[in-house]
């Protein structure tokens, strides 16, 4: 995917990007109040010091008088304790709620990435969703907490700051002030540059994150083949350009720290200066002198701050644009207004003349769908068959709106299943898939997910558990450390493809669909076992609508019907016996799938599959052209 920022989000000023943010500071923003409060009063505590300071050289400095020194010097301390003080409660007021600020967006984004269809996760990486979630709303949240709060109350103290600086000399005032213009014109300089360095190399740590992702998941791969190095040449280098990057980041945050430090040195020496003059003119004395420079100091924190506390503002722009890129995805799969009951479901499945292409496919390019018309009465199964490419996955994403159609309908009862809301449906709708996924979570929990409703350690659970553990010949969990209470660990890669496949299996008939959708779901089992769980499948589908991609001439024989998928169409329904009758383009793919089949249980070497398909795809193509000529 696209890593660069919406268009939305590139049109906003920092300030109007920033205030996003509001709805989620908001049920806490007394709390952040009282913090800017606090921190200002510490501001204006340290302002008064130099004040105090230009009294006590005036008053019992000049009168020699201990007890004034003593009193004086207690006035200082008591400021600089009340300074302290007002430090801490600005820590105090604002370390809980921008936690729960976080609490909040991560939340929050981790509902919309649940909500957001499976094409917006087609189209971006794990490792951007996973920065994003992470890093960025961590960055959020430092910069609520700690960056937002003194970048207001420094540029308050430099504005009072200021103004007390007139109160000694205007000259002194003045070349304090004229010296700071050229910070403000180079603080604006920096942030268009700044800008685009923070979000490239925010989105180079998510292309990261996604090579990490992708080489602990594939490890196996790689080290079957060797590849190690290779990806660690890869890494190597998207971890360069990230280093490079984040280099240029750093002089551009070091040419701005040296400028603001420049600037006050330059303003220090011209004051100092002035002020000797003025001094020898009579217009100030030594006292107002040394406070000047007293107020100078306290001001220096704040203005070379504000380079430190910029590049983290437009750092926190950049994660906000980021995080907002996810919050501002439209979500074309939702619950309609008014959603429609079906009450006690029959399982009847219908595709109605429809139609799918993906977002990103050209307008010349016909659909992958191309007006499908088929009819599953309920109770059937029905077996969908047909060449690789097809479209007969695509077709099993349908009827639960994994995808919505983009022509045509899919209908449940007679209902159209936008019309029903996701709950509903996906009650009424199971599946399994021929890559089982599964989650680092009980055997328990993986096996009864789809019944949310249920008490998973009742007496039902276990009723429900186990009669799904048999049909998918599962037995294998109860030899496992702990049985079905086994963590299985992160996608169940501890776990064979094939017992994989079984809980997958085990998953869907758990759920107690009325219509159960599996796409070639033992593909990974040996023979023997694959005959056990079909078996044990015949009296599951009894009473449940099915429809299952066939990949395998034994997956065929568990059909009532079977539906020939071609070119994105169905062109031929009947039983297995019918359309090899019938129908020569089902004779070769059921040839097909029974040579693909004698090679995966060495019945034939693989060279003779080629042959043999070659010979069948010329045969077949000499019949359906005797079948047009006639």
């Amino acid at each position: 995917m696209s890593s660069s920022p919406s268009s939305h989000s590139a049109s906003l000023s920092t300030p109007q990007a920033l205030w996003r943010l509001a709805p989620f500071v908001k049920p806490v923003v007394w709390r952040f109040a009282g913090g800017a409060a606090s921190a200002l009063a510490a501001a204006i505590i340290a302002l008064m010091i130099p004040i105090v300071l230009e009294q006590i050289l005036r008053g019992p400095i000049e009168s020699g008088e201990i007890s004034l020194i003593v009193l004086g010097a207690v006035a200082v301390l008591a400021l600089g304790l009340g300074e302290a003080v007002m430090v801490w409660l600005r820590r105090w007021f604002i370390l809980k709620p921008s936690t729960e600020v976080e609490y909040q967006m991560r939340t929050q984004l981790y509902s919309r990435l649940q909500a957001l269809p499976v094409a917006f996760h087609d189209r971006w990486q794990s490792g951007q969703l996973l920065s994003r979630m992470m890093q960025d709303i961590g960055l959020i949240r430092r910069w609520l907490a700690f960056g937002l709060i003194l970048l207001v109350v420094n540029i308050l103290t430099i504005l009072i700051g200021s103004v007390l600086l007139f109160r000694w000399h205007w000259l002194l005032g003045v070349i304090f002030l004229i010296t700071g213009i050229p910070m403000w014109i180079r603080g604006y300089l920096f942030e268009k540059r700044y800008g685009v360095l923070t979000r490239r190399s925010q989105d180079q740590t998510g292309d990261l994150a996604t090579s990490v992702e992708e080489s602990v998941h594939g490890i196996r791969v790689l080290k079957a083949f060797g590849r190690g190095k290779h990806a660690l040449t890869r890494f190597s280098g998207q971890a360069e350009t990230l280093r490079e990057t984040e280099m240029s980041k750093a002089r551009s945050v070091g040419a701005l720290w040296f400028f603001l430090d420049l600037m006050p040195q330059i303003a220090f020496g011209v004051s100092l200066m002035s002020g000797i003059w003025l001094i020898s003119q009579g217009s100030i004395d030594a006292a107002q002198l040394f406070a000047f420079f007293a107020m100078a100091t306290v001001l220096r924190w704040p203005i070379e701050s504000i380079g430190f506390l910029f590049s983290f503002m437009l750092d926190a722009r950049t994660a906000t644009d980021r995080v907002f890129d996810i919050f501002s995805e439209t979500n074309s799969i939702t619950d309609p207004e008014n959603p429609v009951q079906i009450g006690e479901p029959r399982g009847e499945l219908v595709f109605e003349n429809t139609h799918f292409r993906y977002q990103d496919a050209g307008s010349a390019e016909r659909d992958l769908l191309d007006g499908i018309d088929l009819v599953l009465r309920p109770g059937e199964t029905m077996a969908l068959v047909g060449l690789t490419g097809s479209g007969k996955t695509t077709l099993t994403t349908l009827p639960a709106r994994l995808y919505d159609v983009t022509g045509g309908r899919v209908l449940l009862d007679g209902v159209d299943v936008r019309d029903l809301s996701l709950v509903e449906l996906r009650r009424h709708i199971a599946m399994a898939f021929e890559d089982a996924t599964l989650f680092s979570a009980s055997v328990r929990e993986n096996v009864l997910l789809g019944r949310a409703e249920l008490d998973i350690h009742s007496a039902e659970g276990e009723r429900v558990l186990r009669e799904a553990l048999g049909v998918a010949q599962a037995g294998f969990v109860d030899e496992l450390p702990e049985g079905v209470e086994t963590v299985i660990g992160e996608e169940g890669l501890s776990l064979s493809g094939g017992q994989r496949q079984r809980l997958a299996l085990a998953r869907a008939v758990a759920a107690a669909p009325k219509v159960l959708v599996l796409d070639d779901p033992l593909s990974a089992l040996d023979v023997d076992t694959e005959a056990l769980v079909e078996e044990a499948l015949r009296h599951v589908l009894a009473e449940t609508t099915a429809l299952i991609v066939a990949h395998r001439p034994s997956t065929v024989a568990l059909a009532d019907r079977v539906a020939l998928l071609e070119r994105g169409r169905i062109t031929a329904v009947g039983t297995h016996s019918e359309l090899l009758r019938s129908s020569s383009h089902y004779r070769h793919v059921i040839s097909s799938l029974e040579a693909e089949e004698a090679v995966r249980t060495g019945a034939i070497p693989v060279i003779d599959l080629q042959t043999d398909t070659q010979n069948d795809t010329r045969t077949d193509t000499r019949t359906e052209e005797e079948e047009v000529q006639a």
